[in-house]
């Protein structure tokens, strides 16, 4: 697979990009972020996702804790209720973040968890013992689904498993099994998917609203749409170029990936003290009254995508220009066309300097519309 950082970059794949950068900032930083790649076959969406492997930074767990329990802060059952000096004796140990696949094969044992069948066999200390699926094993990292609009329609446990998941930040998972206490555990993960909208099932908030609901973000995947851009990408992917490739990426892709994983780290850091003035936040919550948006979780993603907008462009504090930028991605998934369109034309010659809705049309909207918001912030 191509790394991370011999990706072609072109108009059609730099939004997913940009999205996959930031919900690896965002999970690092402790806040999930769900992100749903959308775009035809072939186009690469997978090979996106899957390449960032590369450059993810690692977490700091309990030495051995395959919950990847942080020190300072532990949650699985086995060490949740241990004293910082008991926690000490134990250790700690640095691993990659998480990156684990949901298969459309996997069952719910696998995903959530079961019994430890090793420790129950154990003829010298026999014990059941619940051993975590994927999900809590992804604890701090991502989970990647591909094809999740195949998934949610033929898999209707697992897509309630990933409601409870995504349901709140952090979510919560819980593993039964007949004979032993249900458990229930805190996950913080990031959930990644891909689909193709266009191909059997169809889109996913026509097939289940509620998991569609669940990402934060959803990017449209293009198809390169240069000569030039679609004669690189069959360069790299020839077979001479993957084998020389293989020796040139050997030599260069430490250094890279490590410069990669420096900035996450910084960003993160500056994540804690990214401000958001209070008038943007208004701005938002407008947008959430005045179009009637159904979802909280609408405008919560609004807020959490610009304010890592802004970090990744090296800002003190969120502009006009990162909340709308970051809109069309909040909002395609949760609202119908007709009123994306209309939220997009009231953003029109929206600058950093001035931050206005368009006047209502007629007295009907303008009484609907008693709190008229009208606000001009001087940068």
């Amino acid at each position: 697979m191509i790394p991370f950082t011999g990706l072609e970059r072109y108009k059609g794949n730099q939004n997913l990009i940009q999205c996959v950068l930031m919900s690896v900032l965002s999970s690092y930083a402790n806040e999930p972020l769900h992100l749903h790649a959308e775009g035809l076959r072939g186009t690469g969406k997978t090979t996106i996702m899957r390449s960032v492997r590369d450059i993810l930074p690692s977490i700091t767990r309990i030495k051995g804790c395959i919950y990847n329990c942080d020190p300072g802060n532990p949650h699985c059952p086995e060490h949740r209720h241990l004293s910082t000096e008991e926690i000490t004796a134990i250790g700690w140990e640095e691993i990659p973040m998480p990156f684990l696949e949901i298969s459309h094969s996997a069952k719910v044992g696998t995903v959530a968890g079961s019994i430890d069948l090793a420790r129950l066999t154990d003829i010298s200390n026999p014990e059941a013992q619940l051993l975590p699926g994927l999900i809590p094993q992804a604890h701090r990292g991502i989970i990647f689904i591909d094809e999740i609009n195949r998934l949610a329609d033929t898999s209707p446990e697992i897509t309630d498993i990933l409601l409870d998941v995504m349901g709140n930040k952090p979510g919560h998972i819980q593993i039964e099994e007949a004979g032993l206490p249900a458990v229930e555990i805190e996950v913080q993960v990031s959930v990644w998917a891909a689909s193709n909208p266009d191909e059997e099932p169809g889109p996913l908030e026509e097939i289940r609203r509620q998991l569609s609901d669940r990402f934060d973000l959803v990017c449209f995947m293009g198809r390169p749409d240069s000569v030039e851009t679609v004669a690189r990408i069959l360069a790299d992917n020839s077979y001479a170029c993957r084998v020389r490739n293989t020796a040139r990426y050997s030599k260069t892709k430490i250094p890279v990936d490590d410069s990669y994983r420096q900035q996450l780290l910084k960003w993160a850091n500056q994540y804690q003290a990214i401000y958001m003035p209070d008038f943007l936040r208004k701005y938002i919550a407008r947008l959430y009254i005045r179009y009637n948006l159904e979802s909280i979780r609408a405008i919560e993603a609004i807020q959490q995508a610009a304010l890592l907008q802004a970090v990744m462009q090296g800002r003190e504090k969120v502009l006009v220009s990162d909340v709308n930028q970051v809109i069309p991605l909040a909002l395609k998934h949760r609202v119908d066309s007709d009123t994306l369109l209309r939220i997009m034309k009231d953003m029109e010659g929206q600058g950093d300097g001035i931050l206005r809705f368009k006047n209502p049309t007629n007295d009907k909207q303008q009484g609907n519309n008693s709190e008229y918001f009208q606000h001009q912030a001087a940068y």
